[in-house]
């Protein structure tokens, strides 16, 4: 049976909304197709407003909380118009807080608001059912790995932070390797860039080797999984790095370029098949600093698949909680055990509400 979901991802480096209508059919083995897809960069106010939201006093963070998810909602209208309505709507929200270890995460934009605006059901909160049976909440994107790419040998994404996931034996692991573009893009705001388009700025810059020993060094890196990181993460152990280097910001980039491309070398084995997907990608100057380091095949796919991945999987993730089906494992999050994540907010008489 067929069913179109309409998956939205808003990540951690603050590129913007990333909306795509996919179609998924469950024939023996499940094939999917993004049918339509778009990125909503965020405004200036709404870049303000989600940098600031974990400061924000519990009664703003709430009225955050429903105002974005009408924004959301929103957005998915204007983006819907003249088109065939999704059967779902599945939202992974914006992360503001993640702390596994303190048994809290939090992902801004309400479902309900998000339902009552659109009225299409919709499904969110994929990540606290995870955290409260004592698992990381993250990654998720590995379910759909499994079931969706499952010709590759690793997938990798490279937003925000670098995650990957692969089968061991007999069960699928997966974990964040480090932060990738949420420091990037901090380097280049600070040229007032949004990013850093091909590398420049790093290319730019020299390593250096006392900034680059003290990064390798952290303690995530010498953790075993699973394990996972947030932005508290990165402003506790990154950012103080790197200031306290007293380097130029060309040499703090090209220093972090080789820090990224040494983890992300230690995560793989040296066979096999990489595919790579998410905005760093499209970074010819990462890419090539991670092509030299690894000698497994690596698969940038085309650039509908590299923006839309992580969008295409939670909405697949969607599709199976509706279904009913487990849609995070423990075996990659270090839960008490499997379980059917996200949280459903209905529409009477939506025609989601026909799906078995």
């Amino acid at each position: 049976m067929k069913t179109t979901a309409l998956g939205i991802m808003s990540g951690t480096s603050l590129d913007g909304i990333d909306l795509a209508i996919c179609r998924f059919d469950d024939d023996g083995r499940w094939s999917y197709e993004i049918t339509d897809a778009k990125t909503i960069p965020y405004s200036e106010e709404w870049i303000d407003k989600l940098r600031n939201a974990a400061s924000l006093p519990a009664s703003d963070f709430l009225l955050l909380h429903n105002e974005y998810g009408r924004h959301i909602g929103s957005l998915v209208n204007q983006f819907l118009r003249n088109k065939k309505i999704p059967d779902l709507i599945c939202s992974h929200g914006h992360t503001i807080f993640h702390q596994p270890e303190k048994m809290f995460t939090f992902q801004l934009g309400n479902g309900a608001s998000i339902a009552a605006s659109t009225r299409i059901t919709t499904i969110s909160d994929f990540r606290n059912l995870d955290v409260a049976l004592g698992g990381q909440g993250a990654p998720l994107v590995p379910i759909g790995d499994k079931l969706l790419f499952h010709e590759y040998t690793y997938c990798i994404n490279l937003g925000g932070f670098a995650n990957i996931s692969y089968d061991l034996g007999d069960k699928r692991i997966a974990f964040d390797i480090c932060p990738v573009n949420i420091v990037l893009n901090d380097l280049a705001s600070k040229k007032n860039q949004s990013f850093d388009k091909d590398g420049e700025i790093g290319a730019s810059g020299k390593v250096k080797e006392s900034l680059l020993k003290s990064l390798d060094a952290l303690d995530y890196y010498q953790q075993k999984f699973p394990k996972s990181l947030g932005r508290e993460w990165v402003e506790e152990n990154i950012t103080p790095l790197l200031l306290k280097s007293g380097l130029s910001i060309e040499d703090q980039a090209a220093t972090y370029y080789e820090h990224i491309s040494n983890q992300i070398s230690k995560a793989v084995a040296s066979f096999g098949k990489i595919l790579f997907t998410g905005g760093g990608s499209m970074n010819r100057y990462l890419i090539n600093k991670i092509r030299s380091k690894i000698k497994a095949e690596i698969v940038i796919p085309d650039e509908k698949l590299i923006n839309f991945k992580e969008a295409l999987i939670f909405a697949f993730l969607g599709v199976l909680s509706y279904k009913g089906q487990i849609n995070c494992l423990s075996s990659v999050t270090g839960a008490n055990s499997d379980s059917i994540v996200g949280t459903i907010f209905p529409v009477v008489g939506h025609s989601g509400q026909k799906l078995k």
